[in-house]
């Protein structure tokens, strides 16, 4: 297993390790005025974690949860495709970490699974509108050592894993974060100079039921139909009984 160290740290990166926070996004919205770059947040542990929709999200100790805050001069559009960066950087800290790219996959929009599972989440936040968004967070979890019980997630949400369970792979926080900046900060320059073609295309190659039936849940509407791409724009691409369908925002299941 490849190990993260303070030589591989990205410039211009800021860290900052907690021993304990409510959220690291909570802490990335109060620590955002006064940040002149990029941060990494990581809590060793969590008192109030949250993932989408404002659900709780199980974080015990030795598990991984960390928030990367920046200040982009984009649109929230082109802001919001960083889940995918995130999520591909993501799938390489875990082939570092394990040695193997085997049954990692990337369920859209913001779930990176293992083995069929539910490894980690990642949950977008930001502040104020338009250019004018006064900071950004992306943050992160992952079961590194456990995962909830299946009785503790909402009903037809795919079986929670972690990394230990499924690989016999044991990775401490502050390792796994060594790990996980370097990849994003790749990535991150890759985007920015290049734009969202290349990040989508290597997404595609490692999605979740590319090309199967799925099912993708809105707040008023469910939509069922062959999952046959992500475009441009991130959106979610279903050809379904009504047509090809473009979804921005919904829970996929399958």
């Amino acid at each position: 297993m490849k190990q993260g160290s303070e030589f591989d740290w990205p410039s211009g990166y800021g860290r900052r390790v907690l021993a304990s926070v409510d959220s690291t996004n909570a802490e990335a919205a109060r620590l955002a005025p006064g940040l002149r770059g990029p941060e990494w947040i990581l809590a060793l542990e969590q008192t109030a974690a949250r993932g989408r929709r404002g659900r709780a999200w199980v974080n015990p100790v030795g598990n991984f949860a960390a928030t990367l805050v920046m200040r982009p001069n984009e649109s929230p559009d082109k802001v919001a495709l960083r889940s995918f960066v995130a999520a591909l950087a993501l799938s390489e800290a875990l082939v570092a970490a394990t040695g193997r790219a085997e049954g990692i996959s990337l369920k859209w929009p913001n779930d990176v699974l293992l083995n069929g599972g539910k490894l980690a989440g990642i949950l977008l936040e930001s502040a104020g509108a338009g250019r004018g968004l006064s900071h950004f967070a992306i943050g992160i979890g992952v079961n590194l050592r456990s995962a909830p019980a299946r009785a503790e997630v909402e009903e037809g949400a795919l079986r929670p894993v972690s990394l230990l369970s499924e690989t016999g792979v044991m990775i401490g926080p502050e390792e796994f974060l060594g790990l996980l900046a370097p990849a994003y900060a790749r990535l991150e320059t890759q985007f920015v100079t290049y734009g969202f073609a290349p990040i989508r295309r290597a997404w595609l190659d490692r999605a979740a039921r590319l090309g199967e039936a799925i099912t993708a849940r809105t707040t008023r509407d469910s939509h069922h139909g062959t999952f046959e791409t992500v475009d441009e724009a991130g959106n979610l691409v279903l050809m379904t009984s009504k047509g090809r369908q473009a979804i921005a925002a919904a829970e996929v299941f399958f």
